[in-house]
């Protein structure tokens, strides 16, 4: 019963006695069934270079990289934005009085000078009256004031041609100096007549112009009482209630119009050289609706808050499916520009804070390459600022530095 622990014991012995001292013959046996040679046998160069292929091999960091190709892109300006109508205006009242019209509902549709609210008259027809009546008196004035002109001329004539006599007369001594002083003096009467009823015709003009100018306020008055849509659109608010007392101000209905409409967003500064005035652009709102148009401005002053620029993208919107203030992503259309495809866990940045990659270079050396960000997506990001072809380091790179001696792994690139 003791002999099989006593050959158990015996058979462990002879087990470790071959794994501590004799354990080169036995990998040597287990290789390929010959003995190595003895540690004496082997020479000193072989050692040595047994010792630097080992450190080499020891001291290179596996890592995982793809062999990225550059490939030209559409080099789109994404950013975010909402819809804006073409026009907007709040039509209000500028004078006051109380509605006497029926309110349109909000959403109707209106033409251009479609009368939206309309006041009471009140005394604004007795007003546009009382100044057709002066205008009218002051028009009646004009013949008597021309007669008058007419009339101081004729005896300023005739003053004339009797100062002329009695100068004559009196230079062959058949008139007195008072008779020539006499006739003087009725030319000098005659040309003051002249002036009072030019004057007088001028002051009658001027009554005519004054009263003009109270007619036109008045039926400026009249027009007021009545408001209408400055352009065709919808009304986005219900009109101002019938009965409702109306003061300079107050507001009778808000139009909208939405076709063509607005795409608005805001490029920040380092993208708005690529965007240019008549550029094609998409839109995809929240509701997965896409639509296109043109850029139709760019704004040549930044945001003081934002330092971003608005950019406007017009839309045509015959149906009226698009609405006032939906959020949508732009997508203007830039120049073409060579890229990798990668995924964004290989972005990193270096000891100055630059964005970048690291990339195995000739000899499995790694190096830093910055980067610019030119197309983000779910499934990766699209970078410039790399050669043609580059072995990017997708799984370790942020235990490497450049310079270092790497054993890369490579994998598909997917693009």
């Amino acid at each position: 019963m003791r002999l099989i622990p006593v050959l158990t014991a015996v058979c462990v012995s002879a087990f470790l006695y071959f794994v501590v001292v004799e354990r080169d013959r036995l990998a040597a046996f287990a290789g390929n069934g010959a003995p190595e040679a003895t540690p004496a046998e082997t020479t000193e160069a072989e050692t040595e270079t047994q010792t630097v292929s080992a450190s080499n091999q020891s001291s290179a960091i596996g890592v995982v990289a793809v062999k990225s190709e550059a490939r030209t892109i559409d080099s789109a300006v994404v950013l975010r934005g909402e819809t804006e109508a073409d026009r907007q205006v709040e039509v209000r009242a500028e004078t006051s009085g109380l509605v006497i019209s029926e309110p349109l509902r909000r959403g109707t549709h209106v033409t251009a000078g479609q009368e939206l609210c309309r006041l009471d008259v009140g005394t604004s027809a007795a007003v546009l009256a009382e100044a057709k009546a002066r205008l009218l008196e002051a028009e009646a004035r004009i013949p008597s004031a021309q007669a008058a002109v007419a009339e101081a001329e004729a005896r300023l004539e005739e003053a004339k041609i009797n100062d002329n006599a009695a100068r004559k007369l009196s230079e062959g001594g058949f008139a007195s100096s008072t008779r020539v002083a006499s006739t003087a003096a009725s030319v000098r009467a005659a040309e003051a007549a002249i002036q009072s009823a030019t004057s007088g015709l001028e002051s009658t003009q001027a009554g005519i112009e004054s009263a003009q100018a109270l007619v036109a306020a008045a039926e400026r008055e009249v027009d007021r009482l009545t408001m209408t849509a400055p352009f065709a659109g919808l009304l986005e608010s219900r009109t101002a209630e019938l009965g409702s007392l109306m003061q300079p101000g107050s507001l009778c209905g808000t139009v909208l119009r939405l076709d063509p409409i607005r795409v608005v967003g805001f490029v920040p500064e380092t993208d708005i050289n690529r965007v240019q005035e008549g550029s094609l652009a998409g839109a995809r709102l929240t509701t997965g609706q896409e639509v296109s148009g043109q850029v139709t401005f760019v704004s040549r002053s930044a945001d003081p808050q934002t330092r971003t620029f608005r950019v406007e993208v017009t839309v045509p919107n015959e149906d009226l499916s698009i609405r006032d203030g939906q959020t949508a992503e732009i997508v203007i259309s830039a120049d073409g520009a060579q890229a990798h495809f990668l995924p964004q866990s290989s972005l990193t940045l270096n000891d100055e804070g630059t964005l970048g990659v690291r990339v195995v270079e000739e000899g499995n050396i790694v190096a830093f390459k910055a980067v610019d960000l030119l197309r983000d997506g779910t499934d990766g990001i699209w970078v410039g600022g790399l050669s043609e072809n580059a072995n990017v380091i997708v799984v370790g790179q942020e235990y490497v530095i450049e310079g270092v001696e790497v054993a890369p792994t490579y994998q598909e690139a997917t693009q």
